[in-house]
């Protein structure tokens, strides 16, 4: 049995992607699914893939359902009755895959390797490999996750703490303290010109 390994990039950035192995007799749904689960995402939107050329452009459709509201150039295949390996084509093949129709993520997943090794420790599909921090699905992800805030508030300032102003407020120091009480600085009289 053959197992494809698929590099899945995060279209805005070619440094994030994940990797996932698969079957080729599994179907797209799974690999749907593998890829959401990757870079943890939900399964609550459509999605679609598309059938990609070297230079990604969006061929045959494989989507997660008919949907009524898309118009369809030619009838799109269905992820849960499409295996891989049937739409495997070339050894390097390209997929465009889309999902969340209105955040529109996109991902273009290509073919990177195929081996005959099954491993009897993996639970297909799996992802064998990640790089990069990925997209978050909603809201914005912190470099250090949940414990950072804690950190944060933790060492947090008292209000107006010596030595410190309100944000974007100035501290007094001698600068302000020359300034006259007619608005001009006065001039030291030892300064030579």
């Amino acid at each position: 049995m053959a197992i494809l390994k698929f590099r899945a990039y995060y279209e805005e950035d070619d440094a994030v992607y994940r990797d996932v192995v698969i079957k080729h007799s599994q179907t797209f749904h799974d690999l749907h699914n593998a890829i959401l689960k990757a870079y943890e995402f939900d399964n609550k939107h459509q999605g679609t893939f598309y059938r990609s050329n070297d230079n990604w452009q969006r061929g045959r459709e494989i989507t997660l359902e008919k949907y009524a509201d898309k118009d369809y150039r030619a009838e799109p295949l269905l992820m849960a009755d499409t295996t891989i390996g049937s739409e495997i084509r070339d050894t390097n093949q390209k997929f465009i895959y889309v999902y969340d129709f209105v955040k529109n993520w996109t991902f273009h997943v290509e073919l990177i390797n195929v081996t005959k090794e099954e491993s009897s420790k993996i639970n297909y599909p799996a992802t064998s490999r990640v790089e990069g921090i990925g997209p978050q699905q909603y809201g914005t992800r912190s470099l250090l996750g949940k414990k950072f805030v804690d950190i944060e508030e933790k060492y947090d300032l008292p209000q107006k703490t010596e030595g410190f102003s309100e944000e974007g407020g100035q501290a007094e120091s001698e600068s302000e303290s020359e300034i006259d009480n007619s608005g001009e600085e006065s001039i030291d009289e030892g300064f030579d010109e």
